[in-house]
């Protein structure tokens, strides 16, 4: 292996960076007309004479399922800003002296500058037509948000909606094995042979796992087993399987992908290509394999580091959920059962490094296990104390979280050196994964980390409030 470290592809961006810095002062200032609104229907009576909640709200609404990317939004984006427009003039003589109705009139008047919009146009409807894509869930999702959203403001006796922005959740899998589950849960177990990660009425995900080291209670994953359900007018059933040294970038029939093109899709070099519903994409042929199911939102990384697989997984929550009393045995959503822990509670205690695991290290080192595993400098399994594991680390991990101390027990255990970059893969596809880069971060309990994080997290809750206060004035 060496040095050779993982390829992680980058997170997508709705907007170039170049956008954002053009649209960085209207668009901070319409985030106060939008906090401050909040703040104004919050802590006092508001007058029932000026709308400009209700026009900031429109325009939300009419804006929120646009994306830079999509065709057509610049001329949609002009219509909205018109339509935001013609609602402030309404409501212009009945809002006098408001500072959240001026903030608003300078916000549009900027962003229909920067966009080169006309003051003269059609205008976006209050009740815009979205047509959701049935096998696409983000689409989907977007459009039962948006109605649910137009539906609330219609009837404003309701306090909330029926449904909300989907959310988003990930489990990952590596290493002896290191289980983070849909909770941010992080366990080490044995879970020695077949166990179910996954099984819900769409998606169920299988793993493997097998001894690492004899003697030690420690397994690792060599193979994982993937079926996506039939899902009416998008898919039928496909299975994709993975056993060390055989990452195939197709299923189990052959085919790489299933169901109609759902949508176009730019590459980074600007090449354009039908997306379906249900593809497989190969990053690095024999050791990297992403899988993406648009219809249901599910997106699943697969890995070959040394001998072992690692795993990644985002789904969203409703259909993580759609399972029933037989699907209950399920380590993403429920962890391992107690008596498969190796970790204490969350406390992942370090093994030392016995003089047998010399001994056993060496049997381990024969020619079969050679074309299998990634190759080293320093041969493919080696003795390390603690101190050696820490340094090993600590050139792939430069943070003592929880990825870190899991890649030294790992280490410490099995001497197998491959277990240093997947850790370090398996960290990189959960910042790519994981939709909360707040939780991202866990430290083992007692650690400098664990302690420092609450106050790190709560200096940033203050520095945040104090940017909002300066933002305001």
């Amino acid at each position: 292996m060496g040095r050779a470290g993982c390829r992680c592809r980058g997170a997508e961006r709705l907007a170039s960076p170049s956008m954002v810095r053009r649209f960085r002062p209207s668009l901070l200032l319409l985030l106060v007309v939008l906090s401050y609104g909040t703040y104004m229907g919050h802590c006092q009576v508001a007058s029932p004479q000026c709308r400009i909640q209700k026009c900031t709200t429109d325009f939300v609404s009419l804006t929120s399922h646009l994306t830079p990317a999509v065709d057509g939004f610049h001329t949609e984006f002009c219509k909205a800003l018109r339509a935001y427009s013609a609602c402030t003039q309404k409501t212009a003589k009945s809002c006098r002296g408001d500072l959240v109705f001026h903030s608003a009139v300078l916000g549009i008047s900027d962003l229909m500058s920067q966009r080169n919009c006309s003051k003269d146009g059609p205008t976006s409807t209050s009740h815009p037509e979205i047509h959701a894509e049935p096998c696409n869930y983000h689409s989907r999702s977007q459009q039962a948000h948006i109605h649910s959203h137009l539906h609330a403001h219609t009837h404003s006796h309701a306090h909330n909606s029926g449904h909300s922005r989907p959310g988003y959740l990930f489990c990952g899998l590596f290493g002896d094995p290191h289980l983070r589950t849909f909770k941010d849960s992080f366990q080490t177990c044995k879970v020695e042979g077949a166990w179910p990660l996954i099984d819900n009425d769409y998606l169920s995900v299988q793993v493997t796992n097998v001894p690492v080291v004899p003697g030690s209670s420690a397994t690792a994953t060599n193979k994982i087993t993937i079926i996506f359900k039939p899902y009416e007018g998008c898919t039928d059933q496909r299975v994709y399987q993975a056993v060390t040294d055989n990452l195939p970038a197709a299923f189990d029939d052959g085919t790489v992908s299933s169901g109609d093109p759902i949508h176009t899709s730019v590459s980074a070099e600007g090449a354009a290509r039908k997306v379906r519903a249900l593809w497989i994409s190969e990053r690095s042929p024999g050791r990297h394999v992403e899988l993406h199911a648009g219809y249901i939102g599910v997106t699943v990384i697969v890995r070959q580091l040394g001998r072992y697989l690692t795993l990644a997984v985002r789904i969203p929550e409703e259909m993580a959920q759609a399972y029933d009393a037989t699907q209950d045995l399920q380590l993403c959503l429920n962890g391992c059962p107690s008596s498969e822990r190796i970790d204490q509670g969350g406390h992942l205690p370090l093994p030392r490094s016995p003089p047998a695991l010399g001994l056993q290290l060496q049997q381990l080192r024969r020619p079969s296990y050679s074309s299998q595993t990634q190759p080293h400098p320093s041969g493919v399994n080696q003795v390390f104390g603690l101190e050696g594991a820490k340094e090993r680390c600590k050139e792939q991990l430069k943070v003592p979280d929880i990825y870190f101390h899991s890649c030294v027990f790992d280490l410490l255990t099995t001497g197998d050196v491959n277990f240093t970059v997947a850790a370090s893969c398996a960290q990189k596809d959960m910042e790519s994964l994981h939709p909360h880069r707040d939780r991202w971060r866990i430290y083992p309990h007692g650690s400098a980390g664990s302690n420092l994080q609450s106050k790190y997290h709560s200096v940033g809750q203050l520095a945040l409030l104090l940017l909002t206060a300066v933002l305001i004035l």
